[in-house]
């Protein structure tokens, strides 16, 4: 059992995203908990949620949008990521504006990668429908054709792309597996990709050495422990997806959930970096709150792993 030390320091976050998060995913206290319930208002309240929500425009696209995808990243398509990111209520009018926006925008180009059997950015697609389902839009008729497209990316080239040579990627693959782990039901064909984008991500390859087919080096991130991130991907975020599939027991996690416990400070804490903290949204830029978020994503998947433990119990008001 850790000390309560960490779990103060991190109910201490000016950021309410990371003390709701810390309550509900760490210490698994109920929706219902005063405590939470506090938290979860709060962030429609203060800090980067409503800085970010005060630039959406009436469409529910955002000020200076070039694009639904430029500039880069702080459109609509990275603030609907970062809302998601931040536990922002997906019931919230001005999220589900946004969904509508992004879904509007994106149904032709989808509908044609289906018609036409293109692949690549599975990415884009992948993070459109974790942030939609997240707003509770899981039976939204628009969502099917990216689904579709998703399970077939994965099987058939397991996704890849373009920008890497047309080789198969690892970052798509983990951002497809984040999109499809969020579905509240899988179908068959679902299953079936998922499990072959984890042999992808864990037993083809290893993701402690970042073998994955390149046409470049691994990128320097892969082995840092960053947030935000947004196409990309990295060891911790493909932890937090093999977690959110419940998939921490398949040995070729192993390796990199040893890695990440070896990251661990004596003071329970881990160090983080903020790559684009010059490119998006600020709010959550401060050193000190970025090593809180990696902190507290690394505690959640170190615990669910059965590797630290956590006391329950906070006298959090």
């Amino acid at each position: 059992m850790q000390t309560p030390d960490f779990v103060d320091w991190l109910l201490d976050s000016k950021l309410p995203s990371i003390r709701y998060l810390t309550l509900t995913r760490l210490l698994h206290h109920p929706e219902t908990d005063d405590s939470v319930q506090a938290a979860r208002r709060a962030i429609l309240e203060t800090g980067p949620v409503p800085a970010i929500l005060a630039k959406q425009a009436d469409n529910g696209a955002w000020q200076g949008d070039k694009s639904f995808y430029t500039p880069k990243y702080t459109s609509a398509h990275w603030s609907m990521m970062l809302l998601d990111e931040l536990a922002a209520d997906g019931q919230d009018p001005r999220l589900q504006q946004g969904i509508d926006f992004m879904l509007t925008a994106t149904h032709a180009a989808m509908q044609e990668n289906i018609n036409n059997g293109t692949q690549g950015w599975a990415c884009l697609w992948a993070n459109i429908l974790h942030y939609a389902v997240r707003c509770n839009r899981a039976d939204d008729s628009r969502l099917q054709p990216i689904i579709d497209y998703l399970v077939r990316d994965l099987g058939e080239g397991h996704c890849a792309c373009r920008s890497n040579a047309n080789l198969a990627c690892s970052w798509g693959a983990a951002r497809t597996l984040w999109g499809l782990a969020a579905l509240p039901v899988r179908s068959p064909a679902v299953e079936t990709a998922i499990e072959r984008g984890l042999t992808f991500m864990l037993d083809s390859y290893h993701l402690t050495e970042a073998d994955y087919p390149s046409s470049n080096r691994p990128s320097p991130m892969w082995q840092k422990l960053n947030f935000p991130l947004f196409y990309q991907a990295d060891i911790l975020f493909t932890l937090r997806v093999v977690a959110d599939l419940d998939a921490l027991d398949h040995p070729g996690a192993r390796p990199a959930l040893e890695w990440l416990a070896t990251l661990r400070k004596p003071d329970g804490r881990w160090k983080g970096t903020n790559p684009f903290q010059s490119r998006t949204w600020g709010g959550i830029a401060g050193a000190q709150e970025v090593d809180r978020w990696v902190s507290l994503q690394a505690a959640v998947i170190l615990e669910a792993a059965g590797m630290l433990s956590y006391d329950r119990v906070s006298n959090y008001q």
